[in-house]
């Protein structure tokens, strides 16, 4: 009878998550992900079942380890001051030496050819939530009178998001954060 190996499905998570993120879904091989989470294949399976279901679960991990900026946004006092510290912090973290840069979402999203339909549903989701907590922040400034009421706070939620994605393909490729900040003064200007 063989030995189980015990070991922290979070830390093995977090493990196979940056080599989703750095590789992506396709590139990422079995062999890559065992040596990065230090597992068997036995345990690999046991405990995830395939690389697919692997897969969303590092993406659910990675929405739970990024959660902490999503609240800056559902627990900001201004909506102006909780916009912007979110995308200073996202810059900070796009362009972060020690993790894969752009984000995995964004990552999975440019590559959803996957005829998967959850994985697109989680992806889809994640998107929506974004664009959700955006809205909802705006719209508390519009109640309070920060944010004029005649702007379309629907079509700015969507502007926001997608600044969100375009600053995480542009980390990977230029990573100029005096040109990204420049980006959010502007859009910044517009609220």
């Amino acid at each position: 009878m063989g030995r189980y190996k015990e070991f922290d499905k979070e830390a093995v998570l977090h493990k196979a998550m940056l080599v989703f993120w750095k590789k992506g879904y396709e590139a990422a091989s079995i062999p890559d992900l065992l040596e990065a989470m230090d597992l068997s294949r036995s345990s690999l399976y046991e405990t995830f079942g395939d690389k697919q279901t692997l897969y969303i679960e590092a993406i659910n991990w990675y929405k739970k380890w990024k959660q902490a900026k999503r609240d800056i946004l559902v627990n900001a006092t201004s909506a102006k001051s909780g916009i912007r510290q979110y995308f200073e912090i996202h810059i900070d973290s796009a362009l972060d030496g020690e993790s894969p840069k752009g984000c995995l979402i964004t990552n999975a999203a440019v590559g959803m050819d996957s005829p998967d339909e959850q994985l697109n549903a989680l992806i889809r989701e994640r998107f929506d939530e974004l664009e959700k907590s955006f809205y909802e922040l705006l719209r508390k400034g519009q109640e309070t009178g920060e944010i004029m009421s005649e702007k379309d706070i629907k079509t700015l939620s969507y502007l926001l998001s997608n600044l969100n994605h375009s600053i995480n393909i542009v980390a990977k490729v230029q990573g100029d954060r005096s040109k990204m900040q420049q980006m959010i003064d502007m859009v910044m200007e517009m609220i």
